[in-house]
């Protein structure tokens, strides 16, 4: 607990707090991820910190290790100084295909960092510009992060349940059946793609934004258009044509997108298939400072409510000032997003069905 010092804070995602730390003897700047103990530390969390943790790729903000405070469960990540994607897109309005740090560059990085996830048997099932993290050089690193909602075909049985940001869902994931989560990643990284290229979201009516029933239906139903003032190449409209197929098993796979022309255009050396094959070799263990034993019996304590009986500032980092910790919390914990209670009212009448 004395190995890490605050600088700042970074922001509240859907579980926790984030923010920056510095480790004391090394000088590195790392993300850190709080979960307050007790019983937010669930089955998912576990899961989440065990599907990041088996996942080592340039394009996929690295695990390192989680550590236990009197208040919280941290989870130390490596720190993208970037930021997200989604703000970098607010900035410029939308990116071109073919310029530097354009849409093809990025979209080329987000496949090939879902491909390793894939080829580890999980699929992120949250997939959109927020959880893609920039590292900050000149030619920016695309990371994807946030595993959340993560689920290993291998130790989980195949997800049916409606999760993920309601912009980039697949229409199957809204059918209340079971899903193929790979497809649904495709799916997602194709609205990515679009936002990218257009600066809107596709299935979203621009004149009634809010109109939450709409866009499900527009999803449902695959109805989408690229306005007349975007311009996208013969190629790249091939592409999202074929990713926006409402049925899943017609839907173009990730390995058949590494294939396609537009995808193959300008791909950067270090994303080729020879390249990347260093990556695919067998997990070596020294890559983590904990080991799986070690991480469950971090989580198993987590589970147990704070030992305390009266509060610990800071995130139960000593000598920290209260830096409205507790607010935080109660911020992440109230905050359910409006359009999330569309989609189960939405979800529960069982109005809209995919064939």
């Amino acid at each position: 607990m004395d190995k890490y010092e605050v600088v700042k804070d970074l922001g509240t995602g859907n579980f926790g707090v984030a923010r920056l730390m510095r480790n004391k003897v090394t000088k590195e700047l790392v993300a850190m991820k709080y979960i307050e103990r007790g019983p937010k530390i669930d089955e998912n969390v576990a899961r989440e910190i065990m599907n990041h943790r088996s996942l080592r790729h340039p394009n996929i903000i690295r695990y390192k290790e989680v550590v236990l405070t009197p208040t919280h469960l941290a989870i130390v990540m490596e720190y993208a100084a970037g930021g997200e994607l989604f703000e970098r897109i607010c900035s410029a309005g939308r990116f071109s295909e073919d310029e530097v740090n354009s849409a093809r560059y990025f979209f080329q990085q987000l496949i090939s960092g879902v491909h390793f996830c894939h080829t580890k048997q999980i699929c992120h099932r949250d997939l959109k510009l927020e959880n893609t993290l920039l590292d900050g050089s000149p030619a920016p690193r695309l990371k994807i992060c946030d595993f959340g909602y993560s689920k290993s075909s291998l130790l989980h049985s195949q997800p049916k349940s409606t999760v993920g940001t309601p912009a980039y869902i697949a229409p199957e994931v809204l059918s209340r059946r079971e899903y193929d989560g790979k497809l649904a990643d495709v799916w997602s990284c194709g609205v990515t793609l679009y936002v990218m290229l257009v600066g809107a979201y596709p299935f979203e009516d621009q004149d009634d934004t809010r109109n939450f029933r709409k866009t499900i239906q527009r999803i449902m139903s695959v109805q989408y258009k690229i306005p007349d003032y975007v311009h996208i190449s013969q190629d790249c409209r091939n592409l999202l044509s074929r990713i926006f197929v409402a049925n899943p098993l017609r839907r173009i796979t990730i390995k058949e997108i590494k294939n396609h022309p537009w995808f193959l255009k300008n791909l950067p050396r270090e994303l080729t298939e020879s390249a990347q094959a260093i990556y695919y070799q067998r997990d070596n263990p020294s890559f983590h400072v904990q080991s799986v034993e070690d991480v469950m019996k971090i989580v198993g304590e987590a589970r147990n409510p704070p030992p305390v009986s009266r509060p610990v500032k800071g995130f139960g980092w000593e000598g920290e000032e209260d830096e409205e910790a507790e607010d935080l919390d109660a911020e992440v914990e109230d905050e359910e997003d409006e359009y999330d209670q569309r989609v189960k009212e939405v979800h529960a009448s069982g109005e809209f069905q995919i064939s």
